[in-house]
């Protein structure tokens, strides 16, 4: 996944690189090329999937993903030097020959961006976490004496709750490239595996990597409301951790056979901390009456907001990967396609006119019959014409009325004559008074008084006939009614959801052609 953002953010796309990384992880091909290929052609971004021979290689891009020994690599060309960067955030540099020697020649391009790139404001979060951590700090040297080694102890421990929250993440599954690179500086390390495994659980609710984050945050908190009696029992407890610190490094060494290079750095934090304990002055009498009724409450105030707040973040956590893979099931054209249903009559369905919108010859194909008094239909209309301004070129929408003419009572009922006849003698006009309609909803006696016109014309009055008509012949004695290419919408998708398969239509309207050629 990192390797396509960063591609994307080297070829000035870095303002869709949260949407990229949506379609991806929600297609259900993930984690395929085809996902990586289709969500940047959702994306309107030109990419080229293709097996180059070997011999071409030097005309190729300066930067492209490829295949290199069965693994996806970032490749980059330079001063006659190649440089991969693989999934682990690993790396390499080689010739060009020895590259192409184990080269599996297919490559995902990407056109660059020419236009003006639009950067979005990027960890706004860790900048007022920064800030906040700041005016803490600020206000308790205001209060307290601060020394030098005080300063340097109040550093270690804000390290150390930065290392903490890093290791965190890993368990969480939320990747970070710096801490991939990090994590996997060679084969003997994983900080994955070691984070993982079964070996880090104490109990059912308190695991190792639960620890460095309870311990730093009650070491911060403590120094911040009480630095000078807090140091003789936040470095005697950190010489105390020693044979926990010990056994992790067992545990990695012998049992998981790799490394946690976070959970090393921890480590040593941790032993720096414990020789504050040689060089401060230990008062019994100090630390009991001040130093641990501070570290007390730190303590029990980290403990206790930790576990509140910890199984809400496992289960938001939980019901993304949930929602992520429901996405994938749902966004699964044939799962789509075993949901739309046929229409039990379409005699006459194309002759009807309607206002239409896009590419006649479009293989994306949209009707929808409105009645200018239904809620729903704002929505309906608002998507598909959403869809259709984003793809113009592959889409074709229609609109049609379910509209009783005999209904005299339905004040809404010289819309829909007028839009009919708008649609005969000026189509744009048409379209822009339907917007007006659905999408600025600016009003019934508004809009006749921009749109209305006196309509006594018998062709309109007997299309309004045949489209309500058409409608009663198949029973749908409601509105919206959605088809898409011939067959009924299913009720389980929205009209938005058409985004997802545009590649798909395209696709079986190109076979549908093909079988017709031969």
């Amino acid at each position: 996944m990192h390797l396509v953002k960063k591609l994307l953010i080297e070829n000035k796309y870095s303002n869709v690189v949260e949407e990229f990384e949506d379609l991806f992880s929600s297609h259900p091909n993930y984690p395929s090329l085809y996902a990586i290929t289709d969500s940047l052609s959702l994306l309107g971004i030109e990419n080229l999937a293709i097996k180059i021979p070997k011999e071409q290689f030097i005309e190729l891009p300066e930067t492209f993903l490829t295949l290199y020994k069965g693994e996806l690599v970032l490749l980059s060309k330079k001063n006659d030097l190649i440089t991969i960067l693989d999934e682990k955030g690993k790396k390499s540099k080689l010739t060009p020959d020895l590259f192409i020697r184990d080269w599996d020649q297919i490559i995902i391009a990407i056109e660059p961006n020419s236009e003006k790139e639009i950067t979005q404001a990027k960890g706004s979060k860790y900048v007022l976490l920064g800030l906040s951590m700041m005016l803490l700090i600020l206000f308790s040297a205001f209060f307290n004496e601060y020394t030098v080694s005080l300063i340097f102890l109040l550093g270690l421990s804000i390290l150390g709750l930065a290392l903490s929250v890093l290791i965190l993440q890993e368990k969480f599954g939320i990747k970070t490239e710096i801490v991939s690179k990090f994590c996997n500086m060679n084969q003997e390390s994983s900080c994955d595996s070691v984070i993982k495994s079964d070996q880090s659980q104490i109990t059912s609710w308190l695991s190792f990597t639960d620890l460095p984050l309870l311990f730093f945050g009650s070491n911060l908190l403590s120094l911040l409301l009480s630095p000078i009696f807090s140091v003789s029992i936040i470095s005697g407890l950190s010489l105390l951790a020693i044979p926990f610190l010990v056994y992790s490094v067992w545990i990695q060494k012998v049992k998981i056979k790799k490394w946690c290079l976070l959970c090393l750095a921890v480590s040593g934090v941790v032993l720096l901390q414990g020789v504050f304990f040689v060089f401060s002055l230990f008062n019994v009498n100090t630390v009991i009456s001040s130093g641990l009724v501070t570290y007390l409450f730190s303590i029990t105030l980290i403990f206790s907001g930790w576990f509140l707040i910890k199984p809400v973040l496992d289960r938001e956590i939980k019901a993304t990967k949930e929602v992520k893979e429901l996405k994938r099931f749902k966004r699964n054209f044939k799962v789509f396609k075993s949901l739309t249903k046929e229409i039990a009559s379409k005699n006459n369905l194309e002759k009807l006119k309607g206002i239409g919108f896009g590419n006649f010859d479009a293989a994306t194909n949209i009707t929808l019959f409105l009645s200018p008094s239904c809620g729903h239909c704002h929505k309906a209309f608002g998507d598909a014409y959403k869809l259709y301004k984003k793809n113009p070129e592959n889409i074709y929408l229609k609109i049609l009325f379910n509209v009783n003419p005999e209904n005299k009572q339905n004040k809404y009922q010289i819309i829909v004559q007028n839009l009919l006849y708008l649609n005969s003698v000026d189509p744009n006009k048409s379209r822009t008074a339907l917007v007006d309609w659905h999408i600025n909803e600016i009003g019934l006696d508004a809009w006749k008084e921009k749109w209305g016109v006196d309509v006594h014309d018998m062709i309109i009055n007997n299309e309004m006939y045949d489209q309500y008509n058409w409608c009663a012949e198949n029973e749908f004695n409601y509105s919206p009614v959605k088809i898409i290419n011939a067959k009924l919408f299913p009720n389980e998708y929205e009209i938005s959801d058409l985004y997802y398969f545009m590649n798909d239509f395209e696709e079986e309207n190109r076979l549908q052609y093909e079988y017709i050629a031969q």
